[in-house]
């Protein structure tokens, strides 16, 4: 149900609702209904707000549709907040999750935050961005930290599905998890938002943050939640730790690659989520080799596409091995001087386990200068894989040479 407008009714002009509809394009909801009108109608630039915790040192292109809307809302003419929620990722956001989150040492969110805002920047106007870091007004003095507490009720605070659901399977809930809706909800205070985006699973945490915001007496946000983009498996949410991603700073190859691997079914909404407007009309492949493309151009320069495109015809459409493919260096292992075991080598280049590497032989997964090698012998002369080209699967190539 939709929540009532803040503002007396009014009506609105037409140009702040044409301005409103359009930055409304994608997002799954806007609350309250109209407020976002009644907030353009003032004819000033809006602060619009995103936090971000950095638990993970690289954005993808999940992280990608929210920076986007950002970047709408800075073109529109208004004061974006990019908050790197150094604090708030020590406490753990419990949004969408079935279990606690383990929680991160200083030393790698910190190296996180680092790489994440020069990432974000792929996508935001960096001289119109305001970066902020949450651990300037979070590290508070106890008398703060309990002031803020007071502000909310357990009632409130346990509303939330994702509590609901864990305390109904019989899962803790920490009193540290129950904290972050009120830390999340007074970064708002602290950089006075009118405008707070997210994704659809931070629903409960925009809001609260209106409670907050009321709590100390400043004027309430508007809400914006925008759909979450699938991972390339087109099921889960893209996600680092599923494997299911694409980073905006992998190679352009391999993003391209990636993106070949999408279900037919998610193209559409890949296109409208990251490109904008809907997929052109055509044979599903050639339509995901123009999102594709598109997307490495977007990402690393006018050309780059085209350029990934031929890479990627060259090894799962001619067969071919890559133009550059990285070299490896091996030793003669222990098992028999003078040869080597290959799930060794395997393991070794390509970061497998030698029963995996003993599992990809036996099913032909292997080949040896674009020839399938056979499952036996398992240990060869150094000879016969010195400067030779080893294929794991479809995508992985290494080089080999024999150190010296």
């Amino acid at each position: 149900m939709a929540l009532p407008s803040d503002s007396a009714a009014a009506s609105p002009s037409a140009e702040a609702s044409a301005r409103a509809a359009a930055l409304a394009t994608n997002a799954v909801e806007v609350l309250p209904e109209g407020n976002l009108v009644t907030q353009l109608e003032q004819n000033r630039p809006l602060r619009v707000k995103l936090g971000i915790d950095p638990t993970a040192p690289d954005i993808h292109l999940g992280h990608t549709v929210v920076l986007t809307k950002l970047r709408q809302f800075q073109e529109d003419g208004h004061d974006v907040v990019l908050i790197i929620g150094d604090y708030t990722a020590r406490v753990g956001d419990p949004s969408g999750r079935s279990d606690q989150r383990p929680m991160l040492a200083p030393e790698e969110i910190d190296a996180n935050a680092r790489t994440f805002q020069e990432q974000a920047f792929k996508v935001l106007d960096r001289d119109r961005t305001e970066v902020r870091f949450n651990s300037e007004w979070l590290r508070m003095e106890p008398e703060e930290l309990l002031g803020l507490m007071a502000k909310a009720t357990v009632a409130r605070l346990l509303e939330r599905d994702d509590f609901q659901k864990r305390m109904q399977a019989g899962e803790p809930v920490s009193a540290l998890e129950l904290l972050y809706p009120l830390l999340q909800g007074y970064d708002s205070v602290a950089v006075r938002a009118d405008v707070e985006l997210g994704g659809t699973d931070q629903k409960f945490n925009l809001l609260f943050g209106r409670d907050i915001q009321t709590a100390y007496n400043c004027p309430r946000q508007t809400v914006m939640t925008m759909p979450i983009l699938p991972g390339i498996d087109g099921v889960r949410r893209m996600s680092k730790s599923l494997g299911n991603y694409i980073g905006v700073t992998d190679a352009p190859e391999d993003m391209f690659g990636k993106l070949m691997r999408v279900p037919d079914g998610s193209i559409d909404e890949y296109w409208r989520l990251l490109l904008g407007g809907d997929a052109p009309e055509g044979p599903p492949n050639l339509t995901k080799r123009r999102l594709a493309s598109s997307l490495v151009d977007r990402f690393h320069g006018e050309g780059a596409g085209q350029v990934a495109e031929a890479a990627f015809n060259r090894v799962f459409v001619d067969h071919e091995a890559p133009a550059e493919i990285e070299e490896f260096e091996f030793d003669s292992g222990p098992e028999e001087p003078g040869e080597i075991h290959l799930p060794a080598v395997l393991a070794q280049a390509f970061g497998v386990s030698r029963s995996e590497a003993r599992r990809l032989l036996s099913q032909g997964g292997v080949r040896r200068d674009g020839e399938v090698l056979p499952a036996e012998p398992l240990d060869l002369p150094p000879a016969e894989l010195d400067g030779r080209v080893l294929q794991l699967g479809k995508r992985r190539f290494k080089r080999l040479r024999q150190s010296t």
